[in-house]
């Protein structure tokens, strides 16, 4: 008996997101582009925030963002939703830290939630002086 499914099919749209909400915000007139959809570039640095903050409260110390990685788009953020910014520890290394993020807007009257954006952010932990140290481990 074959599967009804085909081996081509696009993987489905998540329906809930994965991680620790690190941070909430609105998506305002002022960081739109030229077509009037939420820039890019805002949206990548709430990510950057909202990762840093976790990976600080992981580690314990300051860090320093070293890499974007496998950033997706999948969907527009408009003026109005509200993003919101899940982050989840993907790999731990000496001094580094890989973490997920997913952003999601919540749109509309119902507040239905919507996957717009995923990527993978590495971070360094750095002491006061901004050298590299080794990750806190519980």
């Amino acid at each position: 008996m074959s599967d009804p499914t085909p081996t081509n099919a696009p993987p489905s749209e998540p329906t809930a997101p994965h991680g620790e909400l690190v941070i909430r915000t609105i998506a305002m007139p002022a960081d739109t582009n030229a077509n009037g959809d939420i820039f890019g570039g805002w949206l990548l640095s709430q990510m950057d925030i909202g990762a840093a903050i976790h990976a600080r409260n992981l580690c314990r110390s300051r860090v320093t963002t070293v890499a974007v990685d496998a950033m997706s788009f999948h969907n527009p953020v408009y003026v109005g939703d509200i993003v919101n910014c899940y982050a989840l520890l993907v790999k731990t290394g000496r001094t580094s830290m890989r973490i997920g993020v997913e952003a999601w807007v919540q749109r509309g009257a119902d507040g239905t939630l919507l996957r717009v954006t995923e990527g993978v952010f590495t971070y360094v932990a750095i002491d006061e002086s901004g050298r590299p140290h080794p990750v806190h481990r519980p």
